[in-house]
């Protein structure tokens, strides 16, 4: 049974965020990273015309590169030429996960805004406009930021 303060909050149900959009990593070295996804790997770079507007300037100036898996989420690499691991030892855990975005339909997008306000998550970002869209930016329990976006209207 929910409690009082419980049943006036919005929630997300099952369905509304219909996929995740795209996965964001930091990367150290922007051509080992591409040559490791794209040539050991086989993901298909985003080249021409599939980049995305809001990212040709990056792409173009080699800061951001864009793949694409066989089930057609993003895999967006931003380079960080000074990220250094939190331990030296690759066998001590740690990431370099940018984000994780999950897209919704335009028309639900507001709900996903006042999910996180009657949850009291706090906004990292946004919400944004971009031509690809809108997005909000906000963090997991754990400091992963989380994005929810949709396409323009």
């Amino acid at each position: 049974m929910l409690s009082q303060t419980e049943s006036v909050k919005t929630f997300l149900t099952a369905g509304e965020l219909r996929r995740v959009h795209h996965i964001a990593l930091n990367v150290k070295n922007m051509s080992a990273s591409k040559y490791f996804y794209g040539k050991i790997l086989g993901l298909q770079e985003l080249i021409g015309d599939e980049i995305p507007e809001t990212l040709l300037e990056l792409v173009a100036q080699g800061k951001v590169a864009n793949f694409i898996t066989p089930d057609g989420t993003i895999l967006d690499l931003f380079g960080e030429p000074e990220l250094l691991p939190p331990d030296p030892n690759p066998e001590h855990k740690f990431t370099r996960a940018y984000h994780l975005a999950f897209d919704i339909a335009p028309e639900l997008f507001n709900k996903a805004l006042q999910v996180l306000e009657d949850h009291q998550i706090a906004i990292a970002y946004g919400p944004i406009t971009r031509p690809t869209g809108k997005g909000v930016y906000f963090y997991d329990p754990d400091g992963l930021m989380i994005e929810i976006r949709c396409d323009p209207v």
